[in-house]
Protein backbone atom coordinates (compact mmCIF):
# COMPACT_ATOMS: atom_id res chain seq x y z
CA UNK A 1 0.00 0.00 0.00
CA UNK A 2 1.04 3.69 -0.30
CA UNK A 3 2.25 5.66 2.19
CA UNK A 4 -1.19 7.22 3.84
CA UNK A 5 -1.56 11.24 3.06
CA UNK A 6 -4.63 12.99 4.67
CA UNK A 7 -4.93 14.64 8.16
CA UNK A 8 -5.44 11.28 10.23
CA UNK A 9 -1.28 10.29 8.71
CA UNK A 10 -0.06 8.15 11.68
CA UNK A 11 -3.03 7.22 13.08
CA UNK A 12 -3.27 3.68 14.01
CA UNK A 13 -6.72 2.37 14.64
CA UNK A 14 -7.61 -1.60 14.49
CA UNK A 15 -10.90 -2.12 13.23
CA UNK A 16 -12.38 -5.33 15.14
CA UNK A 17 -15.95 -4.65 12.85
CA UNK A 18 -17.97 -6.59 10.13
CA UNK A 19 -20.92 -5.88 7.84
CA UNK A 20 -21.66 -1.72 8.11
CA UNK A 21 -21.46 0.19 11.16
CA UNK A 22 -18.15 -0.19 12.44
CA UNK A 23 -16.72 -0.73 8.54
CA UNK A 24 -18.24 2.94 7.85
CA UNK A 25 -16.63 4.23 10.54
CA UNK A 26 -12.99 2.43 9.94
CA UNK A 27 -14.09 3.73 5.97
CA UNK A 28 -13.89 7.22 6.96
CA UNK A 29 -10.89 7.24 8.98
CA UNK A 30 -9.22 5.37 6.41
CA UNK A 31 -10.12 7.23 3.97
CA UNK A 32 -8.59 10.35 5.99
CA UNK A 33 -5.36 8.99 6.57
CA UNK A 34 -5.26 6.56 9.43
CA UNK A 35 -3.71 3.01 9.34
CA UNK A 36 -7.04 0.97 9.56
CA UNK A 37 -6.06 -2.44 10.12
CA UNK A 38 -9.18 -4.56 9.71
CA UNK A 39 -8.97 -7.66 11.86
CA UNK A 40 -11.22 -10.15 10.62
CA UNK A 41 -12.43 -13.92 12.43
CA UNK A 42 -10.90 -17.70 10.78
CA UNK A 43 -12.95 -18.86 9.25
CA UNK A 44 -14.90 -16.88 6.53
CA UNK A 45 -14.07 -13.26 7.95
CA UNK A 46 -16.21 -10.88 7.44
CA UNK A 47 -19.88 -11.70 6.89
CA UNK A 48 -20.03 -9.22 3.99
CA UNK A 49 -17.63 -10.99 2.48
CA UNK A 50 -20.37 -13.88 2.44
CA UNK A 51 -22.78 -11.18 0.53
CA UNK A 52 -22.81 -12.59 -3.17
CA UNK A 53 -25.65 -10.83 -5.03
CA UNK A 54 -23.83 -9.03 -6.54
CA UNK A 55 -19.88 -9.90 -6.85
CA UNK A 56 -17.15 -8.96 -9.16
CA UNK A 57 -14.92 -11.90 -10.12
CA UNK A 58 -16.27 -13.61 -7.64
CA UNK A 59 -15.62 -10.90 -4.85
CA UNK A 60 -18.44 -9.23 -3.13
CA UNK A 61 -19.58 -6.20 -4.62
CA UNK A 62 -20.58 -5.18 -0.48
CA UNK A 63 -17.64 -5.90 1.06
CA UNK A 64 -15.37 -4.56 -1.61
CA UNK A 65 -17.14 -1.14 -1.16
CA UNK A 66 -16.73 -0.77 2.89
CA UNK A 67 -13.25 -1.67 3.11
CA UNK A 68 -11.32 -0.14 0.63
CA UNK A 69 -7.51 1.43 2.18
CA UNK A 70 -7.35 -0.74 5.13
CA UNK A 71 -4.87 -3.28 5.59
CA UNK A 72 -6.45 -7.05 6.86
CA UNK A 73 -5.42 -9.35 9.17
CA UNK A 74 -7.16 -12.67 9.94
CA UNK A 75 -7.31 -13.94 13.32
CA UNK A 76 -8.87 -16.39 15.73
CA UNK A 77 -9.66 -14.36 18.67
CA UNK A 78 -11.55 -17.66 19.97
CA UNK A 79 -7.86 -18.90 21.14
CA UNK A 80 -5.75 -18.11 23.85
CA UNK A 81 -2.99 -17.31 21.56
CA UNK A 82 -5.41 -14.80 19.15
CA UNK A 83 -6.17 -12.94 22.16
CA UNK A 84 -3.13 -12.80 23.40
CA UNK A 85 -1.66 -11.21 20.10
CA UNK A 86 -4.75 -8.81 19.81
CA UNK A 87 -3.34 -7.36 23.53
CA UNK A 88 0.24 -6.76 22.49
CA UNK A 89 -0.84 -5.33 19.27
CA UNK A 90 -3.22 -2.55 21.23
CA UNK A 91 -0.23 -1.79 23.32
CA UNK A 92 0.67 0.00 20.33
CA UNK A 93 -2.31 0.86 18.74
CA UNK A 94 -4.33 4.38 19.23
CA UNK A 95 -8.01 3.11 18.58
CA UNK A 96 -9.98 0.10 18.66
CA UNK A 97 -13.46 0.02 16.68
CA UNK A 98 -15.72 -3.00 17.64
CA UNK A 99 -19.07 -3.32 16.65
CA UNK A 100 -19.92 -6.97 18.76
CA UNK A 101 -23.33 -7.26 20.39
CA UNK A 102 -22.71 -5.57 24.19
CA UNK A 103 -20.52 -7.26 26.03
CA UNK A 104 -19.06 -10.11 23.76
CA UNK A 105 -15.43 -8.31 23.87
CA UNK A 106 -15.67 -8.74 28.14
CA UNK A 107 -16.38 -12.28 27.45
CA UNK A 108 -13.74 -12.73 25.43
CA UNK A 109 -11.56 -10.96 27.95
CA UNK A 110 -10.72 -8.43 25.71
CA UNK A 111 -13.69 -5.33 27.04
CA UNK A 112 -12.33 -2.32 27.71
CA UNK A 113 -10.54 -3.08 31.38
CA UNK A 114 -8.69 -5.83 30.16
CA UNK A 115 -7.20 -3.41 26.65
CA UNK A 116 -6.46 -0.31 28.94
CA UNK A 117 -4.50 -2.20 31.00
CA UNK A 118 -2.48 -2.39 28.51
CA UNK A 119 -2.38 0.94 26.84
CA UNK A 120 -4.49 3.82 28.75
CA UNK A 121 -4.50 5.64 26.34
CA UNK A 122 -6.35 3.60 24.15
CA UNK A 123 -9.22 4.82 22.86
CA UNK A 124 -12.00 1.68 22.72
CA UNK A 125 -14.58 2.84 20.20
CA UNK A 126 -17.91 0.39 21.24
CA UNK A 127 -20.85 0.43 18.21
CA UNK A 128 -23.90 -1.68 19.52
CA UNK A 129 -27.27 -2.23 18.90
CA UNK A 130 -28.57 -0.07 21.37
CA UNK A 131 -25.51 1.19 23.52
CA UNK A 132 -23.46 -0.03 26.70
CA UNK A 133 -26.27 1.31 29.41
CA UNK A 134 -30.06 0.82 29.90
CA UNK A 135 -32.22 -1.80 29.99
CA UNK A 136 -31.57 -3.05 26.68
CA UNK A 137 -27.75 -2.95 26.25
CA UNK A 138 -27.45 -6.68 26.19
CA UNK A 139 -29.99 -6.81 23.25
CA UNK A 140 -28.27 -6.94 19.54
CA UNK A 141 -28.34 -4.69 17.30
CA UNK A 142 -29.85 -4.68 13.48
CA UNK A 143 -30.56 -1.94 10.73
CA UNK A 144 -34.15 -2.67 10.34
CA UNK A 145 -35.42 -2.92 14.28
CA UNK A 146 -33.14 0.14 14.71
CA UNK A 147 -35.05 2.40 12.25
CA UNK A 148 -38.17 1.33 14.21
CA UNK A 149 -37.33 1.24 17.30
CA UNK A 150 -36.72 5.23 16.83
CA UNK A 151 -39.76 5.94 15.00
CA UNK A 152 -38.31 6.54 11.72
CA UNK A 153 -40.58 4.01 10.01
CA UNK A 154 -43.55 5.54 11.10
CA UNK A 155 -42.37 9.16 9.57
CA UNK A 156 -41.32 7.13 6.23
CA UNK A 157 -43.04 6.48 2.97
CA UNK A 158 -46.52 7.70 1.86
CA UNK A 159 -49.42 8.86 4.49
CA UNK A 160 -51.76 5.59 5.19
CA UNK A 161 -49.02 2.77 4.06
CA UNK A 162 -48.04 0.49 6.04
CA UNK A 163 -44.54 1.18 7.89
CA UNK A 164 -41.48 1.39 5.76
CA UNK A 165 -38.27 1.72 6.49
CA UNK A 166 -35.28 4.13 4.77
CA UNK A 167 -33.87 2.89 1.33
CA UNK A 168 -30.77 3.14 2.71
CA UNK A 169 -29.37 1.47 6.05
CA UNK A 170 -29.38 4.60 7.93
CA UNK A 171 -28.88 3.60 11.49
CA UNK A 172 -25.39 1.31 10.80
CA UNK A 173 -24.44 4.26 8.17
CA UNK A 174 -24.80 6.98 10.79
CA UNK A 175 -23.89 5.54 13.69
CA UNK A 176 -20.06 4.57 11.79
CA UNK A 177 -20.69 8.44 10.98
CA UNK A 178 -21.18 9.17 14.56
CA UNK A 179 -18.55 6.80 16.18
CA UNK A 180 -16.36 8.41 13.89
CA UNK A 181 -16.74 11.50 15.11
CA UNK A 182 -16.29 10.42 18.89
CA UNK A 183 -13.26 9.18 17.84
CA UNK A 184 -11.39 12.20 16.55
CA UNK A 185 -13.43 14.21 19.92
CA UNK A 186 -11.66 11.25 22.04
CA UNK A 187 -8.50 11.75 19.79
CA UNK A 188 -8.02 15.70 20.70
CA UNK A 189 -8.88 14.86 24.38
CA UNK A 190 -5.99 12.50 24.31
CA UNK A 191 -3.87 14.94 22.53
CA UNK A 192 -4.52 17.15 25.39
CA UNK A 193 -4.08 14.89 28.36
CA UNK A 194 -2.59 11.67 27.53
CA UNK A 195 -6.11 10.16 28.64
CA UNK A 196 -7.71 7.64 26.59
CA UNK A 197 -11.68 6.56 26.87
CA UNK A 198 -14.37 4.53 25.99
CA UNK A 199 -16.46 6.10 22.89
CA UNK A 200 -20.25 4.80 22.83
CA UNK A 201 -22.73 4.82 20.12
CA UNK A 202 -25.25 2.70 18.71
CA UNK A 203 -27.30 2.28 16.17
CA UNK A 204 -30.56 3.21 18.02
CA UNK A 205 -28.98 6.17 19.17
CA UNK A 206 -27.93 7.13 15.29
CA UNK A 207 -31.69 6.80 14.18
CA UNK A 208 -33.27 8.60 17.09
CA UNK A 209 -30.58 11.47 16.01
CA UNK A 210 -32.55 11.39 12.40
CA UNK A 211 -35.78 12.52 13.81
CA UNK A 212 -34.71 16.23 15.23
CA UNK A 213 -37.17 18.14 12.94
CA UNK A 214 -40.03 15.24 14.11
CA UNK A 215 -38.72 15.44 17.63
CA UNK A 216 -39.42 18.90 18.09
CA UNK A 217 -43.14 18.43 17.14
CA UNK A 218 -43.29 15.82 19.50
CA UNK A 219 -41.79 17.81 22.65
CA UNK A 220 -43.50 20.67 21.49
CA UNK A 221 -47.28 19.01 20.71
CA UNK A 222 -47.04 15.68 22.09
CA UNK A 223 -48.72 14.62 18.33
CA UNK A 224 -46.30 12.06 16.96
CA UNK A 225 -45.59 13.39 12.88
CA UNK A 226 -47.17 10.72 10.33
CA UNK A 227 -45.48 9.85 6.95
CA UNK A 228 -45.20 12.78 4.28
CA UNK A 229 -43.91 11.12 1.34
CA UNK A 230 -41.42 13.42 -0.25
CA UNK A 231 -43.16 16.39 1.06
CA UNK A 232 -41.51 18.54 4.46
CA UNK A 233 -43.43 18.21 7.95
CA UNK A 234 -42.98 22.52 8.33
CA UNK A 235 -43.14 23.87 5.30
CA UNK A 236 -44.65 24.23 1.63
CA UNK A 237 -44.20 23.56 -1.35
CA UNK A 238 -40.93 21.27 -0.52
CA UNK A 239 -41.39 18.00 -2.31
CA UNK A 240 -41.02 16.25 -5.12
CA UNK A 241 -43.87 16.66 -8.22
CA UNK A 242 -43.69 14.83 -11.48
CA UNK A 243 -42.80 16.23 -14.81
CA UNK A 244 -43.32 15.33 -18.35
CA UNK A 245 -40.52 12.61 -17.61
CA UNK A 246 -39.61 12.11 -14.15
CA UNK A 247 -39.75 13.48 -11.24
CA UNK A 248 -38.15 17.02 -10.06
CA UNK A 249 -37.91 18.21 -6.09
CA UNK A 250 -38.81 22.16 -5.87
CA UNK A 251 -37.57 23.73 -2.45
CA UNK A 252 -39.81 26.66 -1.64
CA UNK A 253 -38.81 26.77 2.25
CA UNK A 254 -39.23 30.48 2.23
CA UNK A 255 -41.92 33.17 1.06
CA UNK A 256 -39.75 34.49 -1.20
CA UNK A 257 -38.82 31.39 -3.04
CA UNK A 258 -42.69 30.56 -2.84
CA UNK A 259 -43.29 33.66 -4.79
CA UNK A 260 -41.04 32.90 -7.38
CA UNK A 261 -42.45 29.66 -7.88
CA UNK A 262 -45.56 31.20 -8.47
CA UNK A 263 -44.02 33.30 -11.38
CA UNK A 264 -41.69 30.49 -12.85
CA UNK A 265 -44.78 28.22 -12.80
CA UNK A 266 -47.09 31.20 -14.97
CA UNK A 267 -49.37 31.77 -12.11
CA UNK A 268 -48.54 34.71 -10.06
CA UNK A 269 -52.16 35.32 -8.95
CA UNK A 270 -51.37 32.02 -6.32
CA UNK A 271 -49.19 35.17 -4.50
CA UNK A 272 -53.07 36.61 -3.17
CA UNK A 273 -54.61 33.08 -2.94
CA UNK A 274 -55.89 33.52 0.99
CA UNK A 275 -54.87 29.71 0.97
CA UNK A 276 -51.20 30.02 -0.07
CA UNK A 277 -50.98 33.51 1.35
CA UNK A 278 -48.31 32.29 4.30
CA UNK A 279 -46.44 28.89 4.61
CA UNK A 280 -49.03 28.17 7.41
CA UNK A 281 -51.90 28.64 4.95
CA UNK A 282 -49.58 26.63 2.46
CA UNK A 283 -49.56 23.49 4.85
CA UNK A 284 -53.46 23.63 5.69
CA UNK A 285 -54.04 23.59 1.87
CA UNK A 286 -51.12 21.60 0.63
CA UNK A 287 -53.32 18.84 -0.82
CA UNK A 288 -54.98 21.40 -3.02
CA UNK A 289 -51.62 23.11 -3.66
CA UNK A 290 -49.80 20.02 -4.74
CA UNK A 291 -52.65 19.38 -7.27
CA UNK A 292 -52.59 22.63 -8.58
CA UNK A 293 -48.73 22.66 -9.09
CA UNK A 294 -48.72 19.38 -10.78
CA UNK A 295 -51.13 19.95 -13.12
CA UNK A 296 -48.16 22.56 -14.23
CA UNK A 297 -44.77 20.84 -13.65
CA UNK A 298 -46.50 17.48 -15.82
CA UNK A 299 -46.55 19.44 -19.27
CA UNK A 300 -43.03 20.07 -19.75
CA UNK A 301 -39.93 18.17 -18.62
CA UNK A 302 -37.44 18.28 -15.93
CA UNK A 303 -35.00 19.92 -17.98
CA UNK A 304 -36.84 22.60 -18.68
CA UNK A 305 -38.45 23.35 -15.24
CA UNK A 306 -34.85 22.88 -14.07
CA UNK A 307 -33.38 25.84 -16.23
CA UNK A 308 -36.32 28.33 -15.20
CA UNK A 309 -36.04 27.84 -11.68
CA UNK A 310 -32.44 27.56 -11.64
CA UNK A 311 -33.13 30.93 -13.79
CA UNK A 312 -35.36 32.12 -11.04
CA UNK A 313 -32.95 31.48 -8.05
CA UNK A 314 -35.34 28.53 -6.83
CA UNK A 315 -33.52 26.04 -5.40
CA UNK A 316 -35.01 22.01 -7.73
CA UNK A 317 -33.25 19.06 -8.65
CA UNK A 318 -34.15 15.76 -10.58
CA UNK A 319 -34.93 12.69 -8.70
CA UNK A 320 -32.10 11.03 -9.77
CA UNK A 321 -31.85 7.10 -9.86
CA UNK A 322 -28.84 5.87 -7.72
CA UNK A 323 -27.14 5.38 -11.60
CA UNK A 324 -27.79 9.07 -12.76
CA UNK A 325 -26.44 10.35 -9.46
CA UNK A 326 -23.45 8.25 -9.78
CA UNK A 327 -22.50 9.40 -13.29
CA UNK A 328 -23.50 12.61 -12.95
CA UNK A 329 -20.92 15.84 -13.65
CA UNK A 330 -21.32 16.62 -10.64
CA UNK A 331 -20.44 13.73 -8.74
CA UNK A 332 -17.69 12.91 -10.65
CA UNK A 333 -16.34 16.52 -10.67
CA UNK A 334 -16.34 16.24 -6.50
CA UNK A 335 -14.04 12.79 -6.84
CA UNK A 336 -17.23 10.69 -5.31
CA UNK A 337 -16.11 7.49 -7.70
CA UNK A 338 -12.95 6.61 -7.23
CA UNK A 339 -11.44 3.75 -9.71
CA UNK A 340 -10.26 1.15 -7.33
CA UNK A 341 -7.92 -1.97 -8.90
CA UNK A 342 -8.67 -4.75 -7.08
CA UNK A 343 -6.44 -8.52 -7.49
CA UNK A 344 -9.44 -10.62 -8.08
CA UNK A 345 -11.70 -8.95 -9.14
CA UNK A 346 -9.97 -6.33 -11.08
CA UNK A 347 -11.28 -2.74 -12.06
CA UNK A 348 -14.01 -1.66 -10.00
CA UNK A 349 -15.38 1.34 -8.62
CA UNK A 350 -16.50 2.91 -4.99
CA UNK A 351 -18.17 5.78 -3.31
CA UNK A 352 -14.97 8.30 -2.20
CA UNK A 353 -14.58 10.31 0.29
CA UNK A 354 -17.04 13.07 1.02
CA UNK A 355 -15.01 15.34 2.99
CA UNK A 356 -12.38 17.09 1.37
CA UNK A 357 -9.51 18.82 2.82
CA UNK A 358 -7.29 22.03 1.22
CA UNK A 359 -3.84 20.97 2.95
CA UNK A 360 -4.32 17.53 3.74
CA UNK A 361 -6.09 15.95 1.11
CA UNK A 362 -7.44 12.30 1.49
CA UNK A 363 -5.61 9.39 0.05
CA UNK A 364 -5.58 7.73 -3.08
CA UNK A 365 -7.97 4.53 -2.76
CA UNK A 366 -6.75 0.92 -2.28
CA UNK A 367 -8.67 -2.04 -2.73
CA UNK A 368 -10.27 -4.19 -0.07
CA UNK A 369 -8.02 -6.45 1.38
CA UNK A 370 -8.59 -10.46 0.82
CA UNK A 371 -9.01 -12.11 3.59
CA UNK A 372 -5.85 -11.92 6.04
CA UNK A 373 -4.07 -10.40 2.91
CA UNK A 374 -1.32 -8.01 4.99
CA UNK A 375 -1.76 -10.64 8.36
CA UNK A 376 2.41 -11.01 7.92
CA UNK A 377 3.23 -7.55 6.77
CA UNK A 378 0.90 -6.32 10.35
CA UNK A 379 2.77 -8.35 12.63
CA UNK A 380 5.71 -7.66 11.44
CA UNK A 381 5.36 -3.78 11.79
CA UNK A 382 4.23 -4.88 15.89
CA UNK A 383 7.43 -6.85 15.81
CA UNK A 384 6.50 -10.69 15.65
CA UNK A 385 9.53 -12.44 14.58
CA UNK A 386 9.28 -14.83 11.18
CA UNK A 387 9.28 -17.57 13.23
CA UNK A 388 6.73 -16.89 15.08
CA UNK A 389 3.88 -16.26 12.67
CA UNK A 390 5.11 -18.90 10.53
CA UNK A 391 4.26 -20.79 13.63
CA UNK A 392 0.95 -19.24 14.65
CA UNK A 393 -0.08 -19.18 11.16
CA UNK A 394 0.32 -23.42 11.49
CA UNK A 395 -1.70 -23.25 14.58
CA UNK A 396 -4.51 -21.62 12.80
CA UNK A 397 -4.30 -18.63 15.31
CA UNK A 398 -3.26 -16.52 11.93
CA UNK A 399 -4.62 -16.16 8.22
CA UNK A 400 -3.39 -15.51 5.19
CA UNK A 401 -4.33 -16.05 1.56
Amino acid sequence: MKKPTGPLAGLRVLEVTQIMSGPTCGLLLADMGANVIKIEKIPGGDDARGYRDPQVGGVSAPFMMMNRNKRGLALNLKSPKGRELLLRMVKNADVLVENFRGGTMDKLGLGYEALKAENPGLIYCAITGYGRTGPYADKGGFDLIAQGFAGLMSITGEAGRPPAKSGSAVSDMNAGILAALGILAAYIHKLKTGEGQVVDTSLSDAALQQTYWHAAVWFATQRSPEPTGSAHILTAPYQAFEASDGWINIGGANQTNWERICDVLGHPEWRGDARFATNSERMAHLDVLVGLMNAVVRTRTREHWQAAFDAAGVPAGPVHTIGEALSHPQTVARGMVVEVEHPQAGATRAIGCPIHFSASPDRSSTPAPLLGQHTREVLREFDLPEEEIDALVAEGVIAEP
